[in-house]
């Protein structure tokens, strides 16, 4: 197993998951932890603010389209779902030109706030998030600076976004690490319509005089397993394969994140050991 699987205990933190800034205890190796073969694992009690794993949980380093939870969580702290947002020629070449996953949607098309943010996590829409960040920013760079103040409140401290989605720069990419995507995951499910989104493994939305019809299929293999309620898939050549899950057993909540994984398909099992085993911790 690469590198150290580490058990930290006795950590806690506020129920609102606002603050990474208390010092961990001493990690204690546990040979019973799955085997995680990514860069960087991370796996907490939401409810307790209790470390279960950390593996290189405090390195920086890219983090893809994990970047959309952040862009779904700003989003709602200003517009309603039932807010309308236009969608532009730009947003769909946005896409289109920098090689992102899109949920194809059309320009002119109208679309709710509540309904764009299914083509955003589920089909993890480059164009979704360009739309929703021009709105909302106001203006793609604006929007950005929100996302880092909003980091910076969350105490996501080893955090730095540079757009909305997670794509690579001619400037470079932004960066955030394992434990700070754990916090805004235990952060962003406490929303209830990313909560609802993130779990959602179709979703329909029928034309009307106003858009078009969609069907947007989650990413996240992890949904309709177990217990899983989310989170978020990513990739990226730099940042490799990327995920944040969660899932909610007996109203104990788990959530975690692998990043830098060279397996797409392992970091669905790798997750799911994760939380079978972590939730053994739980009752332990």
């Amino acid at each position: 197993m690469a590198g150290a699987l580490a058990l930290v205990t006795g950590l806690t933190a506020p129920a609102q998951a606002t603050t990474t800034t208390a010092a961990p205890a001493a990690p204690t190796v546990r040979q019973d932890a799955p085997a995680v073969y990514g860069r960087a694992a991370y796996l907490m009690d939401a409810s307790s603010g209790d470390v279960l794993l950390d593996k290189a949980g405090g390195k920086r380093m890219p983090i893809a389209s994990l970047t959309k939870t952040m862009t779904a969580y700003v989003v709602l702290k200003t517009a309603k779902p039932t807010d309308v947002v236009r969608i532009k020629a730009a947003d769909v070449a946005y896409a289109e030109d920098s090689g992102g996953t899109t949920a194809d949607l059309r320009p002119g098309d109208r679309i709710t706030v509540g309904e764009l943010l299914y083509g955003l996590m589920l089909p993890s829409g480059a164009d979704a998030a360009h739309a929703l960040a021009r709105t909302y920013g106001p203006g793609v760079q604006g929007f950005v600076a929100r996302m880092n103040a909003t980091a910076r409140e969350l105490g996501m401290n080893d955090t730095e976004y540079v757009n909305a989605d997670g794509l690579p720069t001619p400037a470079g990419d932004g960066y955030s690490t394992a434990r700070d995507q754990a916090v805004l995951a235990a952060a962003a499910l406490k929303v209830p319509l990313i909560k609802e989104v993130a779990g959602t493994r179709r979703h329909y939305l029928d034309g009307t005089g106003e858009h078009r019809s969609y069907v947007w299929r989650n990413t996240n293999r992890l949904i309709g397993t177990s217990d899983a309620i989310g989170l978020k898939t990513g990739f990226t050549r730099a940042a490799g394969y990327c995920l944040a899950f969660a899932s909610e057993r007996d109203g104990r909540p788990l959530v975690g994140v692998l990043l830098g994984e060279s397996s797409s398909s392992r970091r669905f099992g790798t997750a799911e050991e994760l939380l079978t085993w972590g939730s053994a911790q739980q009752r332990a």
